[in-house]
């Protein structure tokens, strides 16, 4: 019984964890990029769309502060790239859409 219980606790905490380390509605996380200026990523913005953190992370996003993306990554469909591909959002690939996310 006491396995049942340690287990149980580890499976609600790992489905919780997604939501802790998400940036929820109203707040913002910024990505520094030397070349092409900062992104700031506002949860807000893709919660109106009618997402939810967990549509992203951990399906698309590991939870690892700190992990590195690049915009090949993104241009292959990885990251930002699984969405923003020019179908169901604008898409990283098209240099005319740089200053909707990158800001000098």
């Amino acid at each position: 019984m006491k396995i049942l219980t340690v287990l149980l606790t580890v499976a609600i905490a790992v489905v919780f964890i997604g939501t802790a380390m998400a940036v929820p509605p109203g707040k913002t996380v910024e990505f520094t990029d030397g070349a092409m200026g900062k992104v700031i990523f506002d949860g807000k913005v893709h919660a109106d769309k009618g997402l939810k953190c967990n549509d992203c992370h951990t399906k698309i996003w590991p939870m690892k502060k700190g992990t590195k993306m690049t915009m090949a990554d993104m241009n292959g469909g990885k990251f930002c790239g699984t969405c923003h591909n020019g179908t169901k959002a604008f898409a990283t690939k098209d240099s005319k859409n740089c200053g909707k996310c990158h800001k000098k």
